[in-house]
């Protein structure tokens, strides 16, 4: 991987012309009182380096005569290193990481100027850690005033985002490789859990069976907090509790993915506790899944981002006035919006890194084009979200409609042909999933 870390910093340094672009690592997360969570690197700064540990800045400075790539890292420090792990240390960070030169992390007010002197453009995020940003922004601010007495530095600040996030969006083979890794893996969670899930099992040991799974099989862990939703739960988008105990007639909504090699997975799917549908529960899942299905037909290289949830709507409308939901003319409900009480979130975000994955979905007016090498979700969902008011022209939701909750989401790789659904082996079909 090391060969790929270094291309992607030489494609990025042809794209900042005399800049400097400086990256930060993400900062632990602290639990609670002394207890940090698992270290886990900004993606941007994993994705330039493959670096994993805390306390260390990149920057990549294309027009220094010597060194392009310089890594700020913690030092060796054996007392340290016993209780919290093992370093890189400064020599290993050129040895292993490729860095043409490397300085001790405390060494870096020092050190950068020499690398930002002669840029006329510093490229820089400012993220959350405040402290940093003010120190980077006072060393810009200093350059700006003593720029009169060498007439160079930087007389502008750019976010790094819109290049290298450009990069990001368009995986390479290798990054697809550890994308169907994750996503086999979480496959083979949410099929196990289709198998387990009985009336009487609470929700946290659904939880549990899929995420053992991923440690089980290499995975990092959970790509985000693990829904495990039964009933009315499932009207909740982001339920993690996870605490209830699942009922005979109850639809169990599970989305849960892993991350592998930093790579993400995110699986969405909806099925009887007590192994078959109701009559009304069935109508809606059928009316998601075709959905989903003209939704995923929709991810053609070439159409633009927006098409898939523009054909999901459609399809999501037409339902909901079939059966008796909502009322009135298709078009006029999709532009008024009178679906979104039941269907309020978008039907695909991109993937990768980032369970929300960088990348721009529109560009002014015009929607990014989908391109061979991104990768999507689909999920479009219905929630019939208990104490909803419909609006004065529609009907009162009758009461057999009211706490069901349905979500469908695969992830999609755009071909060169068409797309990949790199998570088609968790069944979704109403044959498939009642027992």
């Amino acid at each position: 991987m090391q060969a790929e870390y270094r291309e992607r910093r030489q494609q990025l340094m042809s794209k900042l012309g005399n800049g400097t672009a400086i990256f930060r690592s993400a900062p632990m997360a602290v639990m609670h009182n002394d207890v940090e969570y698992t270290y886990r690197q900004d993606s941007d700064f994993f994705y330039l380096t493959g670096f994993n540990e805390p306390q260390a800045v990149a920057v990549l400075a294309p027009h220094h005569p010597e060194h392009q790539f310089i890594l700020f890292v913690q030092p060796k420090e054996r007392e340290k290193e016993v209780w919290t792990g093992y370093r890189c240390g400064v020599d290993a960070a050129k040895e292993i990481y490729g860095a043409d030169e490397a300085y001790p992390i405390t060494d870096l007010d020092e050190k950068l100027p020499q690398y930002l002197e002669k840029a006329d453009r510093l490229y820089y995020h400012l993220g959350r850690d405040r402290t940093f940003n003010d120190k980077i922004l006072g060393h810009y601010q200093h350059l700006l005033r003593t720029y009169p007495k060498r007439g160079t530095g930087p007389i502008a600040i750019e976010d790094t985002g819109p290049i290298l996030h450009s990069m990001r969006l368009v995986k390479s083979p290798s990054e697809l490789d550890l994308m169907r890794q994750a996503a086999a893996i979480a496959t083979e969670a949410h099929n196990y859990a289709l198998e387990v899930t009985a009336p009487g099992r609470y929700e946290y040991e659904i939880q549990a069976e899929i995420e053992h799974i991923f440690r089980l099989r290499g995975a990092m862990g959970p790509a985000y907090p693990s829904i495990v939703a039964s009933g009315a739960n499932a009207c909740v988008l982001h339920y993690i509790e996870n605490t209830r105990q699942m009922q005979q007639q109850d639809l169990l909504l599970i989305d849960a993915g892993c991350a592998y090699g930093y790579y993400n997975s995110d699986i969405t799917r909806t099925f009887p506790v007590g192994g078959k549908f109701t009559p009304e529960q069935k109508t809606l899942y059928e009316i998601v899944l075709e959905a989903q299905k003209q939704a995923i037909a929709q991810v053609q290289p070439g159409n633009p981002f927006n098409l898939a949830h523009d054909t999901a709507v459609r399809i999501l409308t037409e339902g909901l006035v079939e059966v008796g939901i909502l009322k009135g003319e298709i078009d006029k409900l999709i532009e008024e919006e009178k679906y979104k009480p039941f269907y309020m979130h978008r039907t695909s975000h991109w993937l990768g890194l980032d369970v929300h994955d960088v990348g721009v979905y529109q560009h002014g007016d015009n929607p990014q084009l989908l391109q061979p090498g991104q990768v999507l979700t689909i999920e479009p969902g219905l929630y019939i979200v208990p104490d909803t008011k419909p609006a004065e022209d529609q009907p009162e939701i009758d009461p057999r409609w009211v706490g069901i909750g349905i979500r469908i989401e695969d992830d999609v790789l755009v071909t060169s042909t068409g797309h990949e659904v790199l998570t088609a082996g968790v069944p979704k079909a109403v044959d498939e999933v009642e027992r």
